[in-house]
């Protein structure tokens, strides 16, 4: 069986591209197994009213819209599907389940982003991509 991991953000927006190239890998609904991630990211918020963390709010089955669209999709395309969330730094997360899991492929959407806004704001697919130990299908948003 071909292990794909497909990181989902909580947003709708580039869901889909991730997943329709999974459906479309050969043989996708008898030899593929996806396993979605969801990794709800680490934070802390201080102010008048205390401070919150992320681990205050976090649900480890709270999953975002995103995650049921691309279960959808690949439900109905008879793809083998599973999903996960994690709590953490989301390209660190990526990694290590791919690791864990021993995926064979990583398949995520991604946004067009300048060379400054990379460099200034940083990218989870750019990580993920630079240092995963497997091949990183990335599909790329208008």
């Amino acid at each position: 069986m071909y292990q794909v991991l497909v990181p989902v953000g909580g947003s709708t927006e580039h869901v889909l591209s991730a997943a329709e190239a999974v459906t479309s890998l050969p043989n996708a609904d008898t030899e593929v197994e996806a396993i979605i991630l969801n990794v709800f990211e680490e934070f802390q918020v201080s102010g008048e009213g205390g401070r919150v963390e992320s681990e205050d709010v976090w649900d480890e089955e709270n999953y975002p819209d995103g995650v049921g669209v691309v279960e959808n999709h690949l439900e109905a395309a008879d793809v083998s599907v599973s999903k996960r969330r994690e709590h953490g730094d989301p390209a660190e997360s990526i990694l290590e389940v791919a690791e864990e899991l021993d995926v064979d492929n990583i398949t995520m959407s991604g946004r067009r982003r300048s060379p400054t806004g990379k460099m200034l704001f940083g990218s989870t697919t750019q990580s993920v991509v630079i240092s995963a130990n497997c091949p990183v299908t990335v599909i790329l948003g208008e």
